[in-house]
């Protein structure tokens, strides 16, 4: 746990992403109240959340079980002038126990995996408000037969990833409408998340240069790197907005 938490906290992004596209996502939901009441699940170090209170003037509730990442959204929000905007919650997204219907978005970048594309969608339902919008980011295989490299490692670290094809299906099975999306570019891997993760490997070989378990683990995470350099037309992060039908 000590370097899972070292190779993942203090860097900008938890998974990829990039302003533009959580503003590009954004503009993909329709008629949202002046101050919408957001709810970003798995909300990682904020990037996004900074984003969103920026452009819509919410109120946004941002869950994460780490509170390591909520510190360092409420010090980001506070940069930005929006803190007044965010309230933090540490619980799991397992175990949210938000009022039904009390959301007009429900937003999550890189970490509906956690609780499955199919089931998180199916959970979280409950939570948004008849018409109320929700939008995650998802690892999705972009072609029918992916190099057999790349199907090998993501079967066994993400046995549930989809085709978009899938996913589109889960998402009207879910009960969504008006589904809309996009393929993230390639750059939102690199500029916010592979290069400074590279970065921070590199600096922990050194510091763990003697100890054989902690070389494994960076070891793995930088093949992830590879992986995505060779393969990247294969698979990537898809934007998935979709609306809970009106009443």
């Amino acid at each position: 746990m000590s370097i899972f938490s070292e190779l993942t906290e203090g860097l900008p992004r938890q998974a990829p992403g990039s302003a533009s596209a959580t503003l590009r996502a954004l503009g993909l939901v329709r008629g949202l109240p002046t101050r919408p009441r957001i709810l970003d699940v798995g909300c990682g170090p904020g990037a996004q959340t900074v984003e969103l209170a920026r452009a819509t003037g919410g109120w946004i509730v941002a869950v994460d079980i780490r509170q390591r990442f909520l510190d360092e959204l409420t010090e980001r929000a506070a940069a930005a002038g929006i803190l007044p905007q965010v309230t933090t919650v540490n619980t799991s997204m397992f175990e949210m126990d938000f009022a039904d219907a009390s959301f007009d978005l429900i937003w999550s970048e890189g970490a509906i995996y956690i609780q499955g594309f199919a089931a998180g969608l199916a959970a979280w339902r409950q939570f948004l408000k008849p018409g109320g919008w929700l939008a995650v980011s998802e690892l999705t295989w972009l072609v029918p037969d992916p190099p057999s490299e790349a199907a090998e490692y993501w079967a066994r670290n993400y046995p549930g990833m989809g085709s978009i094809e899938r996913n589109c299906q889960i998402v009207a099975e879910a009960g969504y409408v008006s589904m809309d999306g996009f393929v993230l570019p390639v750059q939102d891997w690199w500029n916010n998340y592979y290069q400074p993760s590279e970065r921070r490997v590199e600096e922990l070989r050194e510091k763990y240069a003697d100890d054989r378990d902690a070389l494994a683990t960076l070891e793995e995470t930088s093949r992830e790197h590879d992986l995505f350099r060779a393969y990247h037309d294969a698979y990537g992060y898809v934007f998935y907005v979709m609306r809970n039908p009106p009443a």
